[in-house]
């Protein structure tokens, strides 16, 4: 009778241990399949982070400031356009270098001869700079465009924002007017307002054959701005420039 109750004894000690290991074995499944679950999920979280990433990049490391030859001005090949004089390698996009961080500075620190100073991008502590060059190649006289176009502004730092244009030794400088007056700020030519984000329109007239323009453009955030205020910390701009060209009928 006695071992007839330790054999039962031993018998329901197994089912126990049993049931034991396959609830254990459960368990086990079940942080298994979480853990690949949580990995499923980190992965498919880290992919969508790395598009996100690389779409931010070309949106914005790509996306710094450029001048653009319009290829359907360019069809008869009178306008040509480079960045350094001694190599005339012409293209039809150039790229300024850009700045990650620049703080706000007066106009008047900015050397007076930066038109003069460097071809290609010649960049200063708290501006961006850049120098290229236009030549008629053509037998005719033309006119040529030059638009800049607003491609992105962060925390309305355009308020606060120049652009200045040298033509040769010819300067003009751009900026938005003054949020409380709607008038131009003190020198400067008005940003447009066009749909198309269009900031700035010029003409230049009587580019005659085989003429050089030597053009600058500088940007930088104007400290003496009366809207350059501390709710602009942190803004980002981004811009284009294109350039037109115009045949004239020849008498």
């Amino acid at each position: 009778m006695k071992k007839n109750i330790e054999e039962q004894g031993v018998k329901e000690g197994k089912k126990e241990n049993k049931k034991k290991r396959e609830k254990r074995r459960k368990r086990i499944t079940e942080v298994n399949q979480r853990i690949r679950t949580i990995r499923k999920i980190l992965v498919i979280m880290l992919i969508f982070l790395l598009v996100i990433y690389f779409v931010l990049r070309v949106v914005y490391q790509t996306g710094r400031f450029t001048v653009v030859l319009d290829n359907a001005s360019n069809m008869k090949g009178a306008l040509v356009m480079y960045e350094k004089k001694d190599e005339k390698y012409t293209r039809k996009t150039l790229y300024a270098d850009s700045k990650d961080f620049i703080t706000n500075i007066s106009g008047d620190w900015i050397p007076e001869n930066i038109y003069d100073e460097a071809d290609g991008a010649h960049n200063g502590d708290n501006y961006i700079a850049y120098t290229f060059y236009l030549e008629n190649e053509g037998d005719e006289r033309i006119h040529y465009w030059y638009r800049i176009v607003s491609d992105d502004v962060i925390r309305n730092v355009d308020k606060a924002i120049r652009v200045a244009v040298y033509i040769n030794d010819k300067k003009e400088v751009y900026a938005k007017a003054n949020s409380k007056t709607s008038k131009p700020e003190e020198g400067t030519v008005a940003f447009r307002e066009d749909e198309d984000n269009g900031i700035v329109l010029q003409k230049r007239a009587d580019f005659n054959s085989h003429d050089i323009d030597k053009i600058t453009v500088v940007i930088w955030v104007e400290g003496d701005d009366p809207d350059c205020i501390d709710d602009l910390i942190g803004g980002e701009m981004k811009m284009h420039m294109v350039i037109t060209e115009e045949h004239i009928k020849q008498d």
